[in-house]
């Protein structure tokens, strides 16, 4: 039994104003440091190698589009169900 309750446990809660999650276990702030870390990888290899700073954007906005739906469907399969809140009810 227990190890079901385990397998369950959430990694993300949903917020308690607006939409969105935040990281309530060890597993959750792995992911949202390994995201903010490719995040920073991505930019750093984008402006190394352009010539402007339309260049950077250009080479910068696809991989962090394509990292950050990685992220929300990883948040969505391991956290609270996400809908629009506005406080405690």
């Amino acid at each position: 039994m227990e190890n079901i309750n385990k397998k369950n446990k959430i990694w993300f809660r949903a917020k308690n104003y607006g939409w969105g999650w935040y990281p309530v276990s060890w597993q959750g702030w792995v992911i949202i440091i390994l995201y903010l870390i490719g995040t920073v990888q991505y930019f750093l290899n984008a402006d190394m190698f352009s010539h402007s700073v339309s260049d950077t954007l250009l080479r910068f906005s696809v991989p962090f589009v394509i990292n950050t739906i990685f992220l929300l469907i990883i948040c969505y399969a391991h956290g609270e169900k996400p809908r629009w809140r506005w406080g405690e009810k």
